[in-house]
């Protein structure tokens, strides 16, 4: 500015220029600002349904660590609190060789170990670097050190529904402008929180259910001579609660064996009652000679003094070997669907049954049928589960069985019951039904084995 320049008229013009300078840059700051913001409100929305897409606690631990990296830190672990203090349980980065130390310092290192013993459900997220990080893993050429920018480490309790379930901690190896401010950081962690504290409920109730459901079905099958028993149990969603799907095999006093197979409408803890008082009530009268259709009678009269307010399904069968090498069937249903036979040449019989419902009206009889068993062919009962499993197309799992069993032809029960269970839960895109299968083999026996009934003795004696 020269002599005649008139100073008031450029102070004024440079003062504007000033002014919207600045006003540019504020306004920049701000789009920036709300560019980050809105970054950050996608991250988060992208986390939450990240992570409540999984009930699996590992699974739901695994997508915590990947969702943090490489957009938020360059590094995250995370720890589950326990009893006995932090427990590892997920690491990442976005080096693979950095990875394998940040593994090794989130299970052994004795400076995070104590660190994270430090926490408690009030912190909010805590900085640490430059000499804070000395003698911490992270310090010099640790997990995530070595690089351009110094290393910033963050730890953020996770606490959700009032108490503390683990720690998140992230690592920073890049520009402080970039790194997350303290406020996302608790936002992220209340995220992850809530997931993880999900899948370990989801974790404790299915335990829970699988313990109760064991407890309702016996804890193994009878040896016998001649006999091959298995069954199958496969639990249509543990979030559903306990279901009332049950069976037994029971020896008798006249050495035949009897088979038992229900199931109690609905789930929950009043279907587990009704599970335990039909499997216990059959299985005594059957152990004591009570033939199937007396037995079912009376589990009906037990039921309707009881006041039940749920009915259930039932079948009941006899073994008896014969002095012919062959086995009489005594078959008694109570609305349950008919067992099914798979023959040593491959075909495929149903075993005739039909009967009332229990615990619908007083005083029912039941009528048995009689059917027989060849050495090589197998019994299988089972419930309506197996059967109405459906595809997404809405065929019914009860319409493919006889083949799939018959493909079975010269499998032991084992086979037999896990591959039809197998196969049903593999068929099924809908239906959340417990799948329950109670499988016979008939080998066939010899009177050397000394196990026959006493009655068969005397008529093989007879014969001879």
């Amino acid at each position: 500015v020269d002599a005649s320049a008139d100073t008031e008229v450029v102070a004024r013009r440079v003062a504007q220029a000033v002014d919207v300078i600045v006003a540019c840059h504020t306004g920049i700051l701000q789009r920036g600002r709300e560019a980050r913001r809105g970054a950050d409100d996608a991250l988060l929305a992208e986390a939450s349904l990240q992570m409540d897409s999984s009930l699996d606690v590992e699974d739901t631990l695994r997508r915590v660590a990947r969702i943090a990296v490489p957009a938020v830190a360059d590094g995250c672990l995370v720890h589950l609190l326990r009893k006995d203090g932090p427990e590892f349980v997920a690491a990442t980065h976005v080096a693979v060789q950095q990875q394998r130390a940040l593994e090794a310092a989130g299970r052994d290192d004795p400076w995070l170990a104590a660190l994270l013993a430090q926490r408690d459900d009030g912190d909010q997220a805590l900085f640490l670097s430059g000499a804070a990080l000395e003698g911490s893993p992270f310090a010099g050429p640790g997990p995530a050190g070595g690089g351009r920018h110094p290393t910033v480490v963050s730890v953020s309790t996770l606490h959700a529904r009032g108490r503390v379930v683990g720690s998140i901690t992230f690592v920073y190896q890049r520009p402080e402008d970039r790194l997350p401010d303290s406020a996302f950081l608790d936002s992220l962690a209340t995220r992850a929180a809530l997931a993880i504290d999900n899948a370990l409920l989801y974790e404790l109730r299915r335990h829970a259910v699988l313990s109760l459901q064991e407890h309702l079905l016996p804890s193994q099958l009878p040896a016998a001579a001649g006999w091959d028993l298995s069954a199958s149990y496969e639990v249509g969603d543990p979030m559903l609660d306990v279901g009332g799907d049950f069976y037994d095999a029971v020896p008798r006093p006249d050495g035949s064996i009897a088979l038992l197979i229900g199931d109690v409408c609905g789930r929950g803890a009043e279907a587990a009652a009704l599970t335990g008082l039909a499997r216990h009530t059959l299985r005594t009268l059957l152990e004591e000679g009570t033939d199937p259709g007396t037995a079912l009678s009376r589990l009906n009269r037990a039921l309707r003094q009881e006041g039940a307010s749920r009915f259930l399904t039932a079948v009941v069968v006899t073994m008896a070997p014969r002095a012919d090498g062959t086995v009489l069937l005594t078959t008694c249903s109570a609305g349950h669907p008919r067992p099914l036979v798979l023959r040593a040449d491959g075909s495929i019989s149903e075993v005739v049954s039909g009967g009332l419902l229990l615990g619908i009206l007083d005083d029912v009889s039941y009528e048995s049928h009689e059917d027989f068993l060849a050495p090589g062919d197998t019994l299988v009962l089972f419930t309506d589960g197996l059967t109405e499993s459906r595809e997404a197309d809405g065929t019914y799992f009860e319409s493919v069985l006889p083949g799939r069993l018959a493909a079975l032809r010269g499998s032991d029960a084992a086979q037999v019951a896990e591959s039809l269970a197998r196969q049903a839960r593999i068929f099924r895109a809908s239906g959340q039904d417990d799948i329950a299968l109670l499988v016979a083999r008939w080998n066939g026996i010899t009177p050397s084995d000394g196990l026959l009934p006493l009655e068969t003795l005397l008529e093989q004696a007879a014969l001879r």
